[in-house]
């Protein structure tokens, strides 16, 4: 074939591509019309390109691996949209503080927020069971299936829109693990430990093995840390935390036995949500991109951070930091202090309770096997 015909061609085919997805959008198609579109590498446009902008805040510092990424999403979203919507990312605490997104995202502070769901337990005891719990579902696939087979974003969008927001998907990061000035290569080593962890089940998984515990954000863990306020700490994965400089001051990590990073969250579900009144203005073809991104994002995000996370290991290394693992006996009496705790958090609410039902079933069932009978004889859901 000659050049200029091929080139010809190729317009062509590039011009007929691009009517197919303006006409799509045009007549309001479904989400997988979109995605393949998309996955063809051109933006999403729409006829009338309103300039809505979305200030959005995140649970990751600035400068970290994690803000990285995040940033460059948020900056694709404009050209992506076809100019129809532009995100203003900011980093932890840029705006408010962490722990304060939930209600700054309600009220309007800010139009959308991503944090880790876990930090919304103490307004929303239902977001324990939002993200992975202490000896819960323990995959990323187990929590893909809650979310998109099983009903669980039907029901969180549900939850989330009493509350004035929209849940618009979960983000999947990867486990987090615990760093320690000193060595844990048990369940009784926790005892007296000056401990941070995220709050709610996690929070009082290791009080019950014998911990003290404090909540901080994760900015705040190096300097807590290096004054010796806390002991050890768990947050995210290696990669970030070798970024916080947390092998400085803490010379071990401990994880779960081989295959179990993290026993207490092996799935950090991230989200994004946005105020429903922001969300309410975007046309229906720019709410499915929004979803799509979403859903498109969350597997990139997790695999650049397990990415990051193996090339950090050597610097581990190097370093002297050196690993201790948990032993599956200590994987037995962990869950015989989660089990208990898991019906606490269920108990809280209705929507609790309903969520965590889902969940139970799942563990329990051939596919899992992770919960048998006698293992929560006693406990019961009562509202």
């Amino acid at each position: 074939m000659k050049k200029d015909e091929k080139t010809a061609k190729t317009g062509q085919s590039a011009v007929n591509r691009r009517n197919l997805i303006k006409g799509a959008l045009a007549a309001g198609v479904g989400a997988a019309t979109l995605a393949a579109s998309d996955n063809l590498g051109f933006n999403i446009r729409t006829a009338k390109a309103a300039g809505t902008t979305w200030r959005i805040q995140c649970a990751w510092a600035a400068g970290v691996f994690g803000y990285k990424i995040f940033k460059k999403w948020a900056d694709e979203i404009v050209e992506r949209s076809g100019g129809e919507l532009t995100w203003t990312p900011f980093p932890a605490d840029a705006v408010v503080g962490t722990f304060q997104m939930l209600d700054a995202t309600k009220s309007g502070a800010l139009d959308a927020m991503n944090w880790f769901t876990l930090y919304g337990a103490g307004k929303l005891p239902v977001t324990v069971f939002l993200s992975s719990y202490p000896l819960g579902p323990r995959t990323e696939g187990e929590w893909d299936a809650f979310y998109y087979g099983l009903g669980g974003l039907e029901i969180t969008r549900e939850i989330y829109a009493k509350q004035g927001l929209y849940y618009v998907g979960p983000i999947q990061h990867g486990p987090n693990i615990i760093h320690s000035k000193v060595p844990i290569r048990s369940i009784d080593d926790f005892k007296g430990r000056k401990m941070r962890v995220p709050g709610g089940m996690v929070a009082e998984l290791y009080t019950a093995a014998g911990a003290k515990t404090t909540l901080l954000p994760g900015s705040e863990i190096f300097p807590a840390m290096e004054k010796g306020t806390i002991d050890m700490a768990d947050y995210v994965g290696p990669a970030i935390n070798y970024e916080f400089g947390l092998y400085q001051v803490a010379k071990y990590i401990t994880m779960g036995p081989p295959g179990q990073m993290s026993l207490y969250q092996p799935v950090d579900l991230m989200d994004l949500t946005v105020n429903m009144a922001v969300w309410n203005k975007l046309s229906k073809p720019m709410k499915i991109f929004v979803e799509d991104e979403v859903h498109r994002y969350s597997h990139l995000h997790f695999a650049a951070i397990q990415k990051a996370d193996q090339d950090s290991w050597p610097l581990y290394e190097k370093a002297g930091v050196r690993i201790t693992r948990l032993s599956a006996d200590d994987v037995d009496k962990f869950t015989k202090l989660a089990i208990p705790l898991w019906y606490k958090w269920a108990n809280k609410d209705h929507d609790a309770a309903r969520v965590f039902k889902i969940q139970l079933d799942y563990m329990m069932s051939g596919s899992l096997g992770y919960i048998t009978p006698d293992m929560i004889k006693g406990e019961k859901l009562t509202t």
